[in-house]
């Protein structure tokens, strides 16, 4: 007699640990149970999954391909290319930056210990900016967001240490272990350059100091999650009012090289407390925490001692039990900061253009469902349906990867005769100049927000565009090998959820060009507010590795999941072969997920997505298919009452 009842949101069993049982009482586990309980996180991962599978894979292949080159530059045909391979070489050469130690970072710290007031600092804290520090308040430049055709200033506040306010917590003992490991090893890399032992306890105190400070100001992941809320601009006259510690004035106009109109504020908190968080008595604090977060930051690039030391927060950070081998370090340092040239070789040597072509037609055919399903659509007026099918016409679609790789790659030159921190300092400092310029330049709307490695899709409300790379168009995703119905389940959805960001709760104040305006009636956003609500509500609380999900920190992704996977089922049965059951066992297939305690925790209080095993099953429980297809009633684990299921689009 089964003891599960119609009131279980997200099927009956422990998503983290459960053994496989029915479709009917959980679809995640009776896809994914028999994996989950044979399933090992890789030593140096923090988890397992689909999506980490693929993501091996790609480190696999392409790992094999730099060790390949490293060997020999003549087979290398990109000059862009032929730097990244100097930078992994580099990052390999571990006798080599044994004999630099900790000398290249020890000109950089003395830079911050030399500062000896307030006013020092504002002599040079635009320098500092432009130099990549780590500073209480700085500036980017981005489109402005109700011009996406220019760019504009935008001023953000510091981060925190920890990941989230939330781990400040008094009763969060995760928290309080990981900021006492932060510390322990802080502590170490300031004796190693050159601290007394009682030097650095107090400076590793002032900085924690400083950052206490910042936890009741600085944004939680859930605003964060408000995307369209970082929009807060100013008169630029107005700006250099707001601090009279800081020379606001001097940090915006000399790293722009002109006086803006105005500036965008992301965290307004943080503009109106800044005299409160900077001043002459909290300056000494506020040095060591700049100090502090800079060595920890840049150690890893030091040498091996370094990347060990510091690699003891990692592990306790994300819950892995060992760090990557040196290898696979090099390899990332260089696959971050090359990511666009290493995502078009990879994309045309493992993806190709015939590939691009076939996934192209897919994502078109899937818009123009989208489409229908608007036409159709019986809570929507005549004008916002106009506007949101006009919005669609307009969706730029990027497929695999970039047909052209940018100018700045040109720049950033490799010298392996140097450390790999200078060298580090050096390209980081090309790529922060690079966005400064930008400014006085319009929007470059051929941007890729993701490499064509990167196994991942995603959705610029921005720029209107939506980006699928090659690393994701691959088993349990996409095959030639898989059926329509696997496809569409797995791609598909995928496909769908990014279009439906487009009206998420932040992407429906975006217009076809990307400008943030309001398109919608005021009836028609009244009824999207209350069906927002209710996908709150469908998740808030719902318990998941020893905590509990944030409705309204996922309620984005989780619009994007139900409107994806309903567009993605209805253009799965226009083919012939439609098999509901493959269609949602792809689904399923594509959300498999093990992860340590450590990670899954950091997910559930920073991450905007919900954790997946709720996503193969929620969503499913919203899709009317799903209970015809595996014959699901009121008896089974699976069930959701009909006006509990969620249907925006």
């Amino acid at each position: 007699m089964r003891l599960f009842t119609k009131k279980i949101i997200g099927g009956a069993g422990d998503l983290t640990n459960g053994a496989p049982t029915d479709y009917k009482d959980n679809l995640y586990l009776a896809v994914n149970g028999a994996w989950q309980e044979k399933a090992e996180i890789p030593a140096d991962k923090s988890s397992a999954g689909a999506s980490m599978d693929l993501d091996m894979l790609i480190e696999k292949e392409l790992m094999k391909d730099f060790k390949n080159l490293a060997a020999d530059d003549q087979q290398i045909k990109s000059s862009e290319f032929l730097q990244a391979i100097k930078l992994y070489r580099l990052a390999k050469n571990v006798g080599f930056l044994k004999e630099f130690h900790e000398k290249p970072i020890l000109k950089d710290l003395k830079r911050l210990e030399d500062l000896k007031n307030l006013e020092d600092f504002n002599q040079n804290i635009a320098q500092l900016a432009e130099d990549n520090f780590i500073l209480p308040t700085n500036i980017w430049i981005s489109a402005d967001m109700k011009n996406t055709s220019k760019n504009a200033a935008y001023v953000d506040g510091a981060d925190l240490i920890l990941p989230d306010n939330n781990y400040y917590a008094p009763d969060n003992e995760s928290g309080k272990k990981l900021l006492a490991k932060y510390a322990e090893v802080a502590q170490k890399l300031l004796t190693m350059v050159g601290y007394s032992l009682e030097n650095a306890e107090s400076t590793v105190e002032r900085a924690l100091k400083f950052d206490k400070t910042l936890v009741p100001i600085v944004k939680t992941s859930e605003e964060w999650a408000e995307y369209s809320k970082i929009y807060n601009p100013m008169d630029f006259s107005e700006f250099v009012t707001k601090s009279k510690n800081l020379d606001l004035k001097k940090l915006v106009v000399d790293q722009i090289k002109t006086t803006p109109d105005k500036v965008i504020i992301v965290q307004p908190r943080i503009l109106e407390n800044t005299d409160k968080l900077v001043n002459d008595d909290t300056f000494e604090n506020m040095k060591a925490w700049m100090i502090v977060r800079y060595l920890v930051s840049n150690s890893k690039n030091l040498d091996e001692t370094f990347r060990q030391t510091v690699g003891e927060y990692d592990l306790a950070f994300s819950g892995a039990k060992e760090l990557p081998t040196r290898t696979k370090f090099a390899y990332h340092l260089s696959e971050d900061t090359y990511d666009e040239v290493i995502g078009v070789y990879y994309g045309k040597k493992y993806f190709g253009e015939k590939a691009k072509a076939d996934v192209r037609q897919m994502v078109v055919r899937m818009i123009e469902i989208y489409k229908q399903r608007l036409t159709d659509n019986t809570w929507l007026s005549q004008d916002t349906k106009d506007k949101a099918i006009l919005k669609l016409n307009k969706m730029v679609i990027k497929v695999g990867y970039p047909d052209k790789i940018r100018d700045i790659f040109q720049k950033l030159n490799v010298d392996e005769t140097e450390s790999l921190y200078d060298n580090s300092v050096k390209l980081l400092k090309v790529i922060r100049q690079d966005n400064l310029d930008s400014f006085k330049k319009p929007v470059n709307r051929t941007v890729w927000l993701m490499p064509g490695e990167e196994v991942n899709a995603c959705y610029d409300p921005s720029r209107n565009d939506i980006t699928f790379p090659a690393g994701i168009l691959q088993a349990p995703f996409y095959s030639l090998q898989q059926t329509s119905s696997e496809n569409f389940g797995g791609i598909g959805a995928t496909f769908a959820h990014e279009i439906s960001h487009a009206f998420d709760n932040d992407g429906a104040k975006f217009d076809e060009y990307g400008n943030m305006k309001n398109w919608w009636t005021k009836e028609d956003y009244a009824k999207f507010e209350k069906l927002t609500q209710r996908m709150i509500d469908q998740f808030d609380g719902i318990p998941f590795s020893g905590g509990k999900v944030n409705g309204k920190l996922v309620v984005g992704e989780n619009i994007a999941d139900v409107g994806g996977l309903r567009c993605a089922i209805e253009a799965a049965k226009m083919d012939k072969d439609y098999n509901p059951k493959e269609f949602f066992i792809t689904w399923a297939k594509t959300w498999c997920f093990k992860a340590t305690p450590e990670y899954n925790e950091r997910l559930l209080a920073v991450d905007v997505h919900a954790p997946q095993p709720l996503r193969a099953n929620v969503m499913a429980q919203d899709i009317d298919e799903f209970y015809d297809a595996f014959n699901v009633t009121q008896k089974d684990g699976m069930w959701l009452d009909e006006d509990k299921r969620v249907n925006i689009w």
